[in-house]
């Protein structure tokens, strides 16, 4: 096993497994970027992510993909995106050294806090979170707005 930084020819496997984590979490249908977005949004002169891969015999099965956000509290933050191991490579322990390399990294950047969304049904990750002491926020809620979303405010107000 080795997790090493993702570079620009492991986005074709990078965007295999964010459709596998599609299908994982019910929208299997609602992955619309590209290995030619992931390239350039990943790989140009502004990166706007970065990812840890996880291979096993030479195949990526695994991935962390996180870029960096500001906290009006607590400055410089991770934004954890997506945490994805392959199901034939669950259990293995993959996922767990995925996790650490991004606390790591937090741990190297100086990062005063590093944070992600788990759906509420996943308890499995949910329990694997606590155990590790990362603290579920039951108080707060998710909003976000779609590209139909996007479109639909901009004709009603401008």
């Amino acid at each position: 096993m080795i997790i090493r930084k993702g570079a620009k020819n492991d986005m074709k496997a990078v965007l295999e497994l964010i459709k596998e984590l599609a299908i994982f979490e019910r929208e299997p249908s609602a992955v619309v970027v590209k290995v030619t977005d992931l390239e350039r949004d990943g790989f140009g002169e502004n990166p706007l992510f970065q990812t840890f891969v996880a291979e096993v015999d030479g195949n990526i099965v695994g991935m962390a993909l996180y870029y960096y956000r500001y906290s009006t509290w607590k400055g410089k933050t991770i934004h954890l995106e997506d945490l994805i191991v392959t199901e034939k490579m669950r259990g293995s322990g993959l996922g767990f050294a995925l996790y650490s390399k991004i606390i790591q990294q937090g741990k190297i950047d100086n990062v005063r806090r590093i944070e992600w969304n788990v759906l509420d049904w996943n308890t499995p990750a949910i329990d694997f979170y606590k155990k590790s002491g990362a603290k579920i926020l039951d108080d707060w809620r998710v909003a976000h707005m779609d590209e139909n979303g996007i479109n639909e405010f901009l004709n009603l107000n401008t």
